[in-house]
């Protein structure tokens, strides 16, 4: 007989599905954890945990990381439970400017197979869609699973990303990508569902998920590299806006007289602040061959001018972010990107240009740190994006397959 919606048998199943959301977000918990996040009992937690350890959809992660179906002893110190690992894959794809790397991962958000491989992704928008399609179809016969054992599809794009198309809006940052809608070409090549997410934001979600802001509530996540974004987490939650577009800081006007960037306005953030403006500045002095890496460790090294860029850059960056911390009072900046291997000459600078402005309480809140998943972080995010936004329906039913 169907049971009604108030029925016992579907309130135990919605209890049960909570529990698997939240091990979907946070990657793993602690039965008392499980029990606060969920406003569910600790007793009722145990036997629903139980149920779903017995069905294979939970494991406890031992720690050595390796699985262990088996109820905790008595007295035995709290352990962390994910979802089972083998009971499907989960792919990330990260569109570089100059690279496309794929990486999949278990259901917990490990990562079993990864590789990056160089292309010209703003100028070839099919071709890069074709290569991550290989890569994610090699990587999951070496991970030992399949297409139809996949969840789904997470991807980074180095633009902003429009919710009502689920596309990028490449019209000026990705030339190559204008008018090509990669969301439906995927699903198209793939046959799984795909969802896209702007570098940035997704970079932070996996700070917070996995990295330097692992515990924050509240994070501005500052991504610094051919340009510059930010992803902001709110109460635990990535702030998207109303068509997805938050977190546009590279295009902030800090001098109306400046140059021209490639948004089409003048005196951007990113024409005095990212890592090309910083290398223009440097190439003078250094020659034209200067790396971005070579100009990191220079500074690092103590080379007068390519220490004051970088600070330059910071402070610059810094007098931008406070505006976002005096709106949004974040715990932490994290500084990711390319530019963070500058360390603490970039983020000190950063720091002290919000101190500057910051209200003092927020700006006494606000602690700089750098990011702690270097240029992984947005592949991870991508991961993290399915492992989020999968209902938690879906999971049930890929543990039941």
């Amino acid at each position: 007989m169907k049971k009604s919606p108030g029925s016992l048998g579907s309130l135990r199943q919605r209890n049960r599905l909570q529990i698997i959301d939240v091990l979907r977000q946070l990657g793993h918990s602690s039965r008392v954890d499980l029990a606060r996040e969920t406003g569910l009992s600790r007793s009722t937690v145990s036997t629903l945990v139980s149920e779903l350890q017995a069905e294979g959809l939970v494991v406890e992660r031992a720690p050595d990381g390796e699985a262990q179906p088996a109820p905790p002893s008595v007295g035995r110190p709290a352990v962390a439970l994910t979802l089972n690992p083998a009971a499907g894959a989960v792919v990330g794809i990260d569109f570089g400017h100059q690279f496309v790397r794929v990486a999949v991962a278990d259901l917990a958000g490990v990562v079993v197979q990864e590789r990056r491989e160089e292309f010209d992704v703003d100028g070839d928008a099919s071709g890069a869609i074709a290569l991550a399609a290989d890569l994610v179809d090699t990587l999951l016969v070496e991970a030992d699973s399949t297409r139809e054992r996949t969840v789904g599809i997470g991807v980074a794009v180095s633009a902003p990303v429009l919710r009502d198309t689920d596309d990028p809006d490449a019209t000026s940052i990705l030339a190559g990508w204008a008018g090509f809608a990669p969301t439906g070409e995927l699903r198209r090549r793939l046959g799984r569902p795909v969802l896209i997410g702007n570098d940035a934001n997704l970079g932070a979600l996996a700070e917070v998920r996995d990295g330097a802001g692992r515990g924050a509530r509240d994070v501005v996540y500052v991504m610094l590299s051919g340009g510059i974004g930010a992803g902001i987490v709110l109460d635990g939650r990535l702030v998207a806006g109303h068509r997805g577009l938050t977190g546009e800081l590279g295009h902030i006007t800090v001098d109306r007289d400046g140059r021209i960037c490639r948004c089409g306005g003048r005196g951007c953030l990113e024409t005095v602040a990212a890592a090309p403006a910083v290398l223009g500045v440097l190439r003078a002095v250094h020659g034209d061959d200067l790396t971005l890496e070579a100009a990191m460790r220079l500074a690092r090294d103590g080379d007068a001018g390519c220490g004051r860029a970088f600070a330059d850059a910071g402070r610059q960056i810094g007098r931008v972010v406070v505006a976002v911390c005096n709106l949004v009072n974040p715990e932490l900046v994290i500084v990711g990107g390319d530019m963070s291997a500058a360390g603490p000459l970039l983020t000190d600078a950063i720091a002290e240009g919000i101190a500057q402005s910051a209200v003092p309480a927020i700006a006494a809140d606000a602690r700089v740190v750098a990011a702690s998943l270097g240029d992984r972080a947005e592949v991870l995010g991508a991961i993290g994006l399915v492992l989020a936004e999968t209902d938690a329906r879906e999971l049930v039913a890929m543990g039941a397959g």
